[in-house]
């Protein structure tokens, strides 16, 4: 395809950021007028805007009442890594990973704890591993949705409702955005600064009934650094799940998650979230499927991420040049339109393999997706012509 004029429209908000992801529609700084900025976090306001959080979340969440919400440390890797260093041990272990981050808790389980019975099950950028090796005897780690893939698990029907072992699943770009079936869940950690748009260093565990009664009767064989206890003398520490945090949180980023928390609520709640996820990611869908030089990192439409929405060049003239150039090649699309400011930070993850990630979830204005596909054929057609 050749001769696309340059668009005379921009994106609003051109910052298409995987993570941190752009803020909800309208903000400014004046949403954290009334954070308890300079009071302990153990005051009676710190507690209460914690507690917030915690019930504001479980609300739009929709998530069961008999299962515990607590703010951990270290975002999301922090709260899996919690989750994994004090319950895994007791049972086999299966770890699946298909993406970046999901090898990290292969790492974490191959290489740092000393697990007996592992078995890791690994799958390409823009596939999903073959679960049938869970039955639910085992203890599995996963993630909902591959961030660095465009990749989710559309299916968790291979998770038995009755099973043994415990799922951790790390879901922090899924939460929000896609349905999450708790029943099939024992544990659920995500971060601030994914699919709401919020500061970094803050992450969330959720666990079932099920995880509580792990955690209360399992003493790991291996040291727990502070902030990975959940528990203390056999029990769970209930305080991590009423606002009292293992160490110092920022009051300013927990209004800043209270303000986006309260805005999808007045906003079609959970369900208006993944509704716009859906239409943004299937503008950029309907747009793939008729253009010959680009295509879903993830051929099985199920299966494809609608929030982190992964693609690759596949022009025969880029698709034949080392790996190295067409990683060039994909940057220098990613540069031209920063220097438009088009469209920011939207290059494929260093290890995924050459091209672009749009994160497009429900605080992405549906408007700033249809307007910033036309600059990606101009920037294309520019720099393939000066190849």
């Amino acid at each position: 395809m050749t001769n696309f004029p340059k668009p005379d429209s921009r994106p609003a908000d051109p910052r298409f950021s995987a993570g941190p992801t752009r803020k909800r529609p309208g903000w400014t700084l004046d949403a954290l007028s009334n954070a308890a900025l300079g009071r302990s976090h153990r005051s009676a306001l710190g507690k209460a805007k914690l507690q917030e959080v915690i019930d504001l979340t479980r609300e739009v969440l929709q998530i069961p009442d008999d299962y515990r919400i607590g703010i951990v440390p270290a975002s999301d890797t922090g709260a899996v890594e919690m989750a994994m260093w004090s319950m895994l041990g007791p049972k086999p272990v299966i770890v699946a990973a298909w993406e970046n981050f999901g090898q990290a808790w292969v790492v974490d389980a191959d290489k740092q704890l000393p697990l007996d019975e592992l078995t890791l099950l690994t799958a390409d950028y823009g596939k999903l591993p073959d679960f049938s090796a869970y039955d639910g005897s085992q203890d599995l780690v996963f993630t909902a949705n591959g961030t660095t893939s465009g990749v989710k698990v559309a299916d968790y029907g291979f998770i038995p409702n009755d099973r043994d072992g415990v799922t951790i699943c790390d879901a922090t770009s899924a939460v929000y955005a896609q349905d999450l079936p708790w029943e099939k869940l024992d544990v659920v950690t995500y971060s601030w600064q994914k699919v709401m748009g919020g500061e970094a260093a803050h992450g969330m565990i959720i666990l079932s009934p099920h995880a509580v009664k792990r955690l209360e009767s399992y003493n790991p064989p291996w040291p727990l650094p502070k902030i990975f206890r959940l528990t203390k003398g056999g029990k769970l520490i209930e305080g991590i799940f009423k606002g009292e945090t293992i160490n110092t949180p920022s009051l300013l980023c927990a209004e800043d998650h209270l303000d986006a928390l309260k805005w999808v609520k007045a906003n079609g709640g959970l369900k208006g979230m993944q509704d716009r996820a859906d239409a943004n990611a299937q503008t950029i869908w309907d747009w793939v499927d008729t253009r010959d030089w680009i295509a879903n990192l993830c051929e099985d439409d199920e299966k494809r991420s609608n929030t982190g929405v992964c693609l690759k060049i596949v022009d025969p003239r880029i698709a034949a040049l080392p790996l190295n150039d067409q990683a060039a090649f994909a940057k220098s699309i990613v540069n031209l339109l920063a220097d438009e400011n088009v469209a920011l930070d939207f290059g494929a993850y260093r290890t995924a393999p050459p091209g672009f990630r749009l994160w497009v979830s429900g605080l992405c204005e549906h408007g700033d997706v249809v307007a910033v596909l036309p600059w990606l054929d101009w920037a294309f057609d520019t720099l393939i012509a000066e190849l």
